[in-house]
C-alpha cells in the first residue's frame, strides 16, 4: 500500500501554503472581501468536455461527487468555496493525505448517492461530479437537469463521453488530472495554485519512471476492479493506464478505448498478466478479491496467480484524484521487486 505522506506531497502542501499569503484584500460593499487582481480576472472561459464555458466570478457553494473529485478541490485549496461533499466512507483513507484538513472544514452531506434534491438543499452554484462519477440518465441526474434548476456543472475530464455512445476517455488519465486542475485554476482564480501542484506532479512521475525497472521486457499487468462473471477494468483513458505504464509496467488492456470498461475472462487468460492491481474498495475488499483470484479455476495458469503476484491499490489511487503520481511511485517499486 501507498504511504500518501511521502516527502514530496508534504514539501507540497508547504509549497502551496506559501502561496496564499500577501495578497491585497479590500472589502466591498456587500461585505465581502475581493482582491483588485480578482476584479481583473473575471469573465474567464475554460473547455470541458468538448464544451466551453464562461463563468463571471468563482462559483462559492460547489458540491463534489466521490473522492478524487473532492480531494482535487482540497489540493487547490478551494475548501472555502464548497458547501460540501458526497462520498461513500468505504474509499479508502482520508486522514493522512497532505489535504486532510479540507476533510474537517468542510461538510459531508451524504454517504449515498448524489441527486438534484441533495444539491438543491446545499444551495450548490456548480457541481463538480463526472459521468457514471454521480452523472447519470438513468436516475435523472445530469448536468442538462442541473442546468434547468440554475446550477452549473464541471465534468471530471476522466468520464468525458467519446463519441455518441457512453465510452469514456478523451485524454490520456494523467493529462485529464492535469487538465482539470489548470480550468480550475483558472475558474477558481487559483492558477499559480494548480502550476505549483502540475509542476510537483509531473516531478514525482518523472523520478518514479527513472527509477522504474529497466531492462527485458515489460512485466504485463491487469487492472481488477471488481466482477466475477466478467471482471471490470481499466481501459485507455482511466487512471490505471498510466499509473501501470509509468511505472514500468505494460498494461494488457491498453488497447480499450474506454476508461472503466468489462472484458471477458479469456481475454485476461490469453493476455497473461505477470501482476495483477487489486481496486480496493466496496463491500467487496481486497481479501475477498484476493481469495477469489487465487480460486477462480479458469485463471489457476495466469503468471500473476501462479507467481503470487498481486497488488492492492485504494480506489482513490488509481481514479483521476491528486493521489495518481503517488500510485505511480508505489507500484513503480513493486514492479521492481518483482523483476528482480
Amino acid at each position: 500500500m501507498l504511504n500518501p505522506l511521502r516527502p514530496a506531497a508534504l514539501a507540497l502542501a508547504a509549497a502551496l501554503a506559501l502561496t496564499g499569503c500577501g495578497a491585497d484584500v479590500t472589502t466591498q460593499s456587500d461585505g465581502k472581501d475581493r482582491t483588485p487582481e480578482a476584479d481583473r480576472h473575471y469573465p474567464v472561459t475554460v473547455e470541458n468536455c468538448g464544451e466551453r464555458k464562461t463563468y463571471d466570478k468563482a462559483p462559492q457553494r460547489v458540491v463534489t461527487n466521490d473522492t478524487g473529485i473532492t480531494e482535487i478541490m482540497f489540493a487547490l485549496g478551494l475548501e472555502d468555496h464548497m458547501a460540501g461533499y458526497v462520498m461513500p466512507d468505504d474509499k479508502g483513507d482520508t486522514t493522512s493525505v497532505p489535504w486532510k484538513d479540507g476533510y474537517k472544514k468542510t461538510k459531508w452531506l451524504s454517504k449515498e448517492r448524489i441527486n438534484k434534491e441533495l444539491v438543491l438543499d446545499a444551495r450548490a452554484d456548480l457541481v463538480f461530479a463526472g459521468w457514471n462519477y454521480g452523472f447519470n440518465e438513468g436516475e435523472g441526474f445530469t448536468p442538462a437537469e442541473l442546468e434547468r434548476v440554475g446550477i452549473g456543472s464541471y465534468l471530471l475530464s476522466e468520464s468525458c463521453r467519446n463519441g455518441q455512445g457512453k465510452a469514456r476517455g478523451v485524454m490520456p488519465p494523467l493529462e485529464a488530472l492535469y487538465t482539470d486542475l489548470r480550468n480550475l485554476g483558472k475558474i477558481f482564480d487559483v492558477e499559480d495554485r494548480a502550476d505549483t501542484l502540475i509542476t510537483s506532479f509531473r516531478k514525482e512521475v518523472a523520478d518514479a519512471r527513472a527509477k522504474a525497472a529497466v531492462g527485458g521486457d515489460r512485466l504485463r499487468v491487469f487492472l481488477y476492479d471488481d466482477g466475477k462473471d466478467k471482471p471490470l477494468t481499466s481501459g485507455a483513458y482511466a487512471g490505471p493506464h498510466d499509473i501501470i505504464t509509468k511505472a514500468g509496467g505494460d498494461h494488457i488492456m491498453k488497447d480499450l478505448e474506454d476508461s472503466w470498461t468489462t472484458v471477458g475472462w479469456e481475454t485476461v487468460v490469453d493476455r497473461d498478466p505477470e501482476v495483477i492491481v487489486i481496486n480496493n474498495y466496496g463491500d467487496t475488499g481486497a481479501d475477498e478479491k484476493r481469495r477469489f483470484l487465487k480460486s477462480y479455476k479458469p485463471l489457476a495458469g495466469v503468471s500473476a496467480i501462479r507467481n503470487d503476484r498481486i497488488v492492492v491499490l485504494d480506489y482513490v489511487d488509481l481514479v483521476e484524484s491528486p493521489r495518481n503520481p503517488a500510485a505511480i511511485s508505489s507500484l513503480a517499486e513493486d514492479l521492481r521487486k518483482f523483476a528482480r
